[in-house]
């Protein structure tokens, strides 16, 4: 393996070894609460003690972070190999400061939400970083399967990472109404399964990638019919 094929790893490696744990402990406070919650209004009191809310608000704000962060690594790894390929520095660098910029504002925006008080700045920020996100998936390199687009990985990741910026700016709202509560688990579940769908398909993906010195080969080769160029046999020795 090359280093431009460590660096595809990274973006997996850092799903399977922070994101999806911390999914799991995220779901599992969340159940805790909502349990402990309506054990309260049965019974009046639940044995499951009230700090399980304020460990699932904080490692939702952490969940939604790595998300959208992994995303941006997900991004940046083809976006760059593009560049790089291309020579764009070269031949077009208004774009590679349109993409770091980009970057560097998806970022900055991202940052904002946490501090935003205000639901309009929430909102704005949010949108702000929805909007990074899907305009640099829009750059060329970044490969979106757009044809089988309810079974991309890039289409379901993009549509969780919306999903968690939203949760991030309305949880201020969900101790105020129980329409929000309602709204953030059901948006919450939802994710819970473009998860699952991002397990499977990242590695389907992983097993179709090739590996840097591959490429020239297997490019050429044909997708519909399945087949590939047969190799010269080699010379005898």
């Amino acid at each position: 393996m090359e280093t431009a094929d460590f660096l595809g790893l990274l973006h997996p490696a850092i799903a399977v070894i922070f994101v999806f744990p911390l999914i799991g402990n995220v779901v599992n406070f969340a159940w805790q609460t909502r349990q402990r919650r309506l054990q309260n209004l049965a019974e009046g009191k639940s044995k499951i003690p009230p700090v399980v809310g304020k460990e699932h608000k904080q490692l939702g704000d952490w969940l939604t972070s790595a998300v959208v962060g992994l995303t941006l690594v997900g991004l940046a790894y083809p976006i760059g190999k593009n560049i790089i390929k291309k020579q764009l520095w070269n031949t077009a660098n208004f774009q590679v400061i349109f993409i770091i910029l980009m970057f560097a504002a998806t970022i900055a925006s991202l940052v904002l939400l946490y501090q935003a008080k205000n639901k309009s700045w929430r909102a704005i920020f949010a949108t702000l970083t929805g909007i990074g996100l899907v305009v640099l998936g829009c750059q060329d390199g970044v490969y979106r399967r757009t044809n089988e687009w309810y079974w991309s990985h890039y289409y379901i990741g993009i549509a969780a990472s919306l999903l968690m910026v939203f949760s991030l700016a309305i949880v201020q709202d969900i101790y105020k109404s129980h329409r929000w509560r309602v709204i953030h688990t059901i948006l919450n579940c939802v994710a819970l399964l473009l998860f699952i769908g991002q397990g499977l398909t990242g590695t389907r993906d992983l097993l179709e990638i090739p590996l840097s010195w591959q490429e020239p080969y297997i490019y050429q080769c044909d997708y519909v019919n399945k087949t590939c160029l047969t190799p010269n046999p080699q010379a005898p020795k």
